[in-house]
């Protein structure tokens, strides 16, 4: 059975609501949900009838596209699911779909090889491994970083859309610090990649500057499509994030001139694969090299120094090799207790 555009829409759209656990929502708050996504996605004004969108509970509740989702109605008005962790995104896609999402593959790779599409490369390759799996029992022919226990990716595709539509999100939160969540109202502007762990930078209703939140700890969030969005009106993110290694920065830090010794064994890693685009190479001789790179101190900053360990030294600026020292002291101090080492 095949999937139409509109229906999917409807699929996707009704899926969302009853993931959302913060509300409920009965048959009418379905349908003028989907009524407003095909209004906004499509332009069709006329809505959607009350007998469309039961058909399509039925549907996703069967297993004519392999769904099964556990909807059930509460109170005998309000539809739900009876586990809180499913969607039908989650579902395995059908042959027909497969041999779809080839041929878009086929189609991106023959526009692989220009410039526009330098960036698509990885993404294609991932995408023509993952079909070639869910095909043919053989083999991995290519293995990307990835991290399965990373909460927070199912947040992915409806934050990208809540940025792209620039609607305010009311989102449970709860950072590693805090002894419990905290609800508030944020503006969202980007989502942003670090190591495998996405971020949203967005700006609170009650507040001034950006902040930095975490998607493996937010624990839920809403739609507020009647809150009036407030625009980012700094500079381009691009410009915003290039003196940046990692993702925490606030709108008042400024790059500073970082100088780093790396010994001779290691130099040629950090040679071929630059800390930041800004590593310009200052010095070297048989020791060694010295490095300068123009970035923001921050805490990513400290950590992949300190993952060079012995290899490397910090020059420069003061603070931050103070800072360096105490930490590599703090961990060497851990190793002193000679009880542990009688143990082993």
């Amino acid at each position: 059975m095949s999937i139409n555009k509109l229906a999917l829409i409807r699929y996707k759209t009704i899926d969302e609501c009853l993931k959302n656990r913060f509300r409920k929502w009965s048959l009418d708050d379905l349908i003028e949900k989907v009524a407003a996504v095909l209004f906004e996605y499509e332009g069709i004004s006329s809505g959607v009838s009350k007998r469309t969108v039961q058909s399509d509970i039925q549907i996703m509740r069967s297993d004519k596209l392999g769904y099964n989702a556990p909807i059930v109605v509460t109170d005998r008005k309000y539809y739900a699911y009876s586990d809180p962790n499913y969607s039908i995104t989650k579902a395995p896609i059908n042959n027909n779909d497969i041999e779809k999402m080839k041929e878009i593959v086929g189609v991106l790779k023959q526009f692989n090889g220009f410039s526009y599409f330098d960036e698509m490369s990885d993404m294609i390759a991932k995408l023509e491994n993952n079909l070639y799996k869910s095909t043919n029992q053989s083999k991995n022919c290519i293995q990307f970083e990835s991290n399965k226990q990373l909460r927070g990716l199912k947040f992915i595709t409806p934050l990208y859309s809540a940025i792209l539509n620039k609607v305010p999100l009311l989102i449970e939160y709860k950072s590693f610090k805090a002894l419990k969540a905290q609800q508030s109202i944020y503006f969202p502007y980007l989502l942003k990649e670090y190591r495998n762990r996405w971020f949203l930078i967005a700006k609170p209703r009650k507040g001034m500057t950006l902040i930095t939140l975490a998607l493996d700890r937010i624990l839920e969030f809403q739609e507020l499509t009647k809150e009036p969005f407030v625009e980012y009106k700094g500079v381009d993110f691009d410009r915003y994030f290039e003196d940046l290694l990692g993702v925490t920065k606030s709108e008042r830090d400024r790059p500073h001139k970082v100088i780093l010794k790396v010994n001779k064994k290691n130099a040629p890693y950090v040679l071929t694969k630059p800390l930041h685009h800004s590593q310009v190479l200052l010095q070297e001789d048989h020791d060694g090299i010295i490095i300068r790179i123009d970035v923001v101190l921050n805490f990513e900053l400290e950590r992949e120094i300190l993952g060079f360990g012995e290899c490397m030294k910090v020059l420069g600026p003061r603070n931050l090799a103070s800072r360096i020292r105490k930490r590599l002291e703090e961990s060497a101090a851990q190793y002193k207790n000679e009880e542990f080492f009688r143990q082993k």
